[in-house]
Parts: C-alpha cells; sequence; structure tokens
C-alpha cells in the first residue's frame, strides 16, 4: 500500500521558465565535445563528460524559488532536532552540502534528456527513489516548477516530515510515496511511467539499478548521485544495469562541497523494458545484489 501526501492546490505564477533557469545555470562546456556514448570499462579511468560550477546555482532561482528553499532548509534543521534527516546541522552547511549538490544535477539531466531521448525537458516525470529529507526531489521541483516530482520513502517519519515541507512551501508538482521502491516497480501505476529517476546517498549502483530502472520508461533515464570516484562501482553495476535493460550513457562531473570537491552524476539509459521478474522481493536486491 502507498500513501499519497495532500497538496495545496495553489497555482503560483513564475517569473523564469525551466528553459529560462538551466540556460542561466553556471557551468561551463568540455573543451572538447564528446557525443553521450557506451563507457569502454576496460579503460575507464575518466568521465565522458564535465559539468563544473562557477558560482552558485541558487543565484539562478527567482525570489520566490529562493524563498521556498529557505522554507524547506529551516523545517528540515527544526525537524532534524527530534529525527535523524540529517547529520549536517547548520544552515549554511545544508546549503552548500544538500541544496547546491541537488541543483547541480540538473544541468546533466537536461543535457543528456536532449540528446539521448530528443524530447523537451520542461515538463518532465521524475521519481526521487529513496528520497529521505526531500533530497533531491524536492529541490528538483522548486527549481523545475514543470516537472512532476514523486518522492519515494519507505520510513513513516520521514513521509510525514516530506509531507508538511510540500505543503509548507507551496508545491503542487510533488506527491510522496509511501513504499518500498521494489513494490512500487511491481505496481502498474508506477512501473514505467518516469522519463527520470533520480538517487542520492541511497545505496550501492548495483542495488540502486534495481530500484530504479523498473520505474524509467524505455527511452527515460536513471541518474545516481555518487562520489568523486565511482568508476569501481559502475564496473560493478555493469551487470544488474544490463539486466534491467539500461546501459550507462556517461559520467558527468560536478563541482561540490563534498570533502572531494567533486561528485559523479551516473546517468543511465533505459534501452528495452525491465524483465518482469525485476524488482525482486523488498530487501532481496541488497542481501543478493545482482
Amino acid at each position: 500500500m502507498f500513501y499519497r501526501c495532500k497538496i495545496l492546490n495553489v497555482n503560483f505564477p513564475s517569473s523564469m521558465s525551466l528553459g529560462t533557469f538551466v540556460k542561466h545555470l553556471p557551468f561551463s562546456k568540455p573543451k572538447t565535445s564528446l557525443p553521450p556514448q557506451r563507457l569502454n570499462f576496460k579503460s575507464l579511468t575518466t568521465t565522458t563528460t564535465c559539468v563544473t560550477r562557477s558560482s552558485s546555482y541558487f543565484e539562478t532561482l527567482n525570489s520566490r524559488q529562493k524563498d521556498q528553499i529557505h522554507l524547506y532548509v529551516d523545517a528540515l534543521l527544526q525537524w532534524n532536532q527530534k529525527m535523524n534527516l540529517t547529520a549536517v546541522n547548520e544552515v549554511n552547511e545544508v546549503m552548500e552540502r544538500h541544496i547546491e549538490d541537488s541543483l547541480a544535477i540538473i544541468p546533466p539531466i537536461q543535457n543528456s534528456y536532449i540528446s539521448s531521448c530528443n524530447n523537451s525537458f520542461d515538463n518532465l516525470r521524475i521519481v526521487d527513489v529513496g528520497s529521505g529529507a526531500g533530497l533531491p526531489g524536492l529541490v528538483l521541483a522548486v527549481a523545475c516548477p514543470g516537472w512532476e516530482v514523486t518522492l519515494v520513502e519507505s520510513m513513516n517519519k520521514r513521509c510525514l516530515f516530506l509531507e508538511h515541507a510540500v505543503n509548507l512551501i507551496g508545491l503542487s508538482n510533488v506527491q510522496v510515496v509511501r513504499e518500498r521502491a521494489e513494490k512500487l516497480g511491481q505496481d502498474s501505476n508506477f512501473r514505467e511511467r518516469f522519463d527520470v529517476a533520480v538517487a542520492r546517498a541511497v545505496a550501492e549502483m548495483k542495488v540502486l539499478a534495481e530500484y530504479c530502472l523498473p520505474l524509467v520508461r524505455v527511452g527515460g533515464l536513471f541518474v545516481a548521485a555518487k562520489g568523486h570516484n565511482p568508476q569501481d562501482e559502475v564496473k560493478s553495476a555493469e551487470r544488474a544495469t544490463k539486466l534491467m535493460g539500461a546501459s550507462v550513457l556517461q559520467l558527468c562531473s560536478v563541482e561540490s562541497h563534498s570533502p572531494h570537491g567533486q561528485r559523479t552524476a551516473i546517468i543511465c539509459l533505459k534501452n528495452r523494458p525491465t524483465p518482469r521478474k525485476y524488482p525482486r522481493d523488498p530487501g532481496t536486491p541488497t542481501k543478493e545484489p545482482l
């Protein structure tokens, strides 16, 4: 059984379209333009595309979006005093390590979706698997109001926080679903219904593949936010990714406030339907990873 939160039916005018927002994101293009391609794991030592940040993504948001983010951060820190939502307990740290990191995956999603999916990225259906405190999904919903974002979280307490945050900041493009990803992947209402699945700080790549890819439509993307050097993890997940009907498209490096100063967005393209036997029963992907 899954639970959807009640969303305030409030429509707010946005002074900036998603296209304008992304256009003004402060990232630089690589000196050499490399088309998306399958990775050669035998020689996998560098990323195929580099996305860097020279200043704050937060500063590209309009005033209303900034206010929404501040409301969210305040609520996060307040609720964090009574439950474990984040190890960070200072506003500046939340802004740097969580908000900026979440916003930083928008350019990789945009670039990969346009080049590989041949569709507009203005109205995407996004699922954030293992959303936790709403990172990155809730932040993406604020920055990209045209996206329909589903936050999937199995813990009831965290879902209560997500419902509170969504209503507090007035988001009408978000639903919260309390359920295991393995169950949703076998639910016809969710299976292969999303354009993009995202996950951040949830599990290793070969487990995430089984959690996320059954939810992605054929031709859609799975984006995993990982650390500064995920090549070994990507190689280990090659079999699981292939079994789910996908292939690794590219690795995009982004500057961040992590200890190593860099994070990597692993982009997978779903080429064919996921076999019906996947995902397996809840808990199995973790206990017996592919």
